[in-house]
Order: structure tokens, then sequence, then C-alpha cells
């Protein structure tokens, strides 16, 4: 870890000096990290992209007032995160999650996507994509947090720095966090649920109204 900030820090030095070369390596080593940041907070491909592009614009121009005191990539996940929360406050809904606070902070209980049978790999993508859909309509700082604490492991102190918050409020973020999500995710389980109980009904109704030999009884539509 140490080796890596050595090196680092050696190629802003350099890149400040005007190194077109120890530049491009900053983008290269870190390009494919930005992205994926970006893509875990925003709808598509596209726009993930584009924010990480802008992200390495900004680091491009404020490179020379870099603060060596602080890690380069902690910096620069800092300036993505704020692109991509801008980003979803500009283009959110009306639909917002009502906020408050509870005593419990557990962790965020997901299903496994870690399975090893092909037949369980659709089912992992369902999850997934069910998960993404989740984290979507919880506000910005609420998806923010839990992006890097969830899916890109960073710790607490590291993430108060990214999102320019104390550690405390990053702390409460995920409890509060985690709690909408439990609840939306519980929500739409409860409404799938539903859906099935009701085309279940729709099904027993229909073989009630099936004489023995497959015909319909007397009264029910179809009957000739």
């Amino acid at each position: 870890l140490e080796f890596r900030r050595v090196l680092f820090r050696s190629l802003v030095k350099r890149a400040q000096t005007g190194d077109e070369d120890a530049f491009a390596r900053l983008v290269d080593r870190h390009q494919r990290r930005a992205y994926r940041v970006a893509r875990n907070l925003v709808p598509t491909d596209e726009d993930a992209q584009d924010l990480a592009q802008e992200a390495f614009l900004r680091v491009f121009r404020s490179l020379e007032r870099f603060d060596f005191g602080h890690d380069f990539t902690t910096w620069l996940y800092r300036i993505v995160t704020n692109l991509c929360i801008d980003f979803l406050r500009k283009r959110r809904s009306s639909y917002s999650v009502s906020q408050g606070i509870d005593e419990d902070d557990g962790p965020m209980e997901l299903e496994d996507e870690n399975q090893a049978a092909p037949s369980d790999h659709a089912e992992a993508m369902e999850t997934a994509a069910e998960v993404d859909a989740v984290l979507r309509t919880l506000a910005p700082h609420f998806q923010s947090v839990l992006t890097l604490r969830e899916l890109e492991g960073l710790s607490c102190p590291e993430i108060a720095e990214i999102v320019g918050a104390t550690h405390v409020t990053v702390r409460w973020r995920l409890h509060r966090g985690r709690k909408l999500f439990q609840e939306e995710w519980e929500r739409r389980a409860r409404m799938r649920e539903k859906g099935a109980g009701n085309l279940l009904g729709e099904n027993e109704a229909a073989k009630d109204a099936l004489t023995p030999d497959g015909g319909r009884r007397r009264g029910e539509k179809g009957n000739h």
C-alpha cells in the first residue's frame, strides 16, 4: 500500500511539471476504478463514462493544487462521487425517501450473488439488477455512501473524506440508507408475492369454472 502511494505521488509530481506520460499513467491506473464508482451511482454506461472522463479533466485542471497530505485515489473518488451526486440531483424525480433516525446499525443483508451453479446465474443477475434498482430509489447522499461502503469496500473514514462529511455523519447515512434500502427491498418483495397470489387465485377460479370433461360450466363465458 505504501509503495502504491509513493508511486502515485511520484507520478503526480511529474505530472505537475507537465509530464504528459506521467498523467497518462495516472489515468490508466485509475480509469477502471473511476468508471466503476460512477457506474454504481448513475443509470447508464454512457453516463458513467462521461462522468469519469469529466473527473479526469477536473483532476488535470486542479493537479497543481493537489494536497500531498491526502491520497490521490481518495481525491479522485471524491471528484467522481461529487460529480455523480450533482448528476443525480439534477435528474432526480419528485420521488424521495423520507428521513429519520433509528437505533440498529446492522449490515445490509442481500442475497448471495456468488452462486457456482450455472442454473443460478440468471437469478443472481436478476438479484443484482434489483439491488441496483432499489439503490436508485434512495436520495443521492444515501446512495453514494452505500455504494462506497458496500460495493467498493471503503472504510468510514475514507468515505468521510470522499464525501466531505464527518465520520459520525457517514455512519448515520450508512445506517439510515441501509434501513431505507431494506424497507424498499421488502416492499417490492411483498408486491411480487401479492402479484403471484392474485395470479394463483385467477388460475384457481378458472379451474373451478371448468366441468370434469374440460368444458365450461353453464353461465360461464364461452358456453355454447
